[in-house]
């Protein structure tokens, strides 16, 4: 995949296999996890194959989530971006393109997972002539709802995942179309 966005402060590019310590060491931390089924990952191998898995979304749907590097330093601080579910029901929904980012926890709070998007959805909108994109966040996750809020996106519903947790199903239609 050859796309690569820009923003003031981010880079945002295809992720490849030398990610996949600094992936380690976001997706290690429990705390980045408490929102996100409370399974940090255990080994850099783990990360590696998220990555190839990611690749493969790159061939398969042409979008995927994408690193994000801040370019006044190159440091890998997340990963942001489009997927195209499938195979998976969330919500009742499958075959729908999903926002997601998960960030680094010392660079939460400033402002990159807005800034980043802002120029997801822009691409999303301007570039893939998307319908809706759709959003899920676990209820109490106060900071990923807020942002999605602020970017645009409208609640829709709560609704319970198979293990009774609560999560908030998110919408946003293109208004350019």
């Amino acid at each position: 995949m050859h796309l690569t966005l820009e923003t003031e402060r981010l880079l945002l590019r295809p992720l490849e296999l030398s990610d996949a310590e600094a992936m380690f060491a976001m997706d290690h931390n429990p705390n980045v996890h408490k929102y996100l089924w409370q399974t940090p990952t255990q080994s850099v191998e783990e990360n590696v194959k998220v990555i190839e898995m990611v690749q493969k979304q790159y061939v398969e749907h042409n979008i995927g989530r994408f690193a994000t590097i801040l370019k006044s330093t190159g440091e890998f601080i997340g990963w942001t971006g489009i997927k195209y579910v499938t195979g998976h029901v969330e919500n009742g929904n499958t075959n729908f393109y999903d926002y997601g980012y998960r960030l680094n926890e010392k660079f939460w709070n400033k402002g990159y997972a807005t800034e980043a998007s802002v120029a997801w959805l822009d691409y999303a909108f301007r570039q893939m002539n998307i319908n809706e994109m759709n959003a899920y966040t676990h209820s109490e996750n106060g900071a990923s709802n807020h942002i999605l809020q602020k970017v645009g996106f409208n609640f829709v519903e709560d609704y319970p995942d198979p293990q009774g947790v609560i999560w908030k199903w998110w919408q946003l239609v293109n208004s350019g179309q």
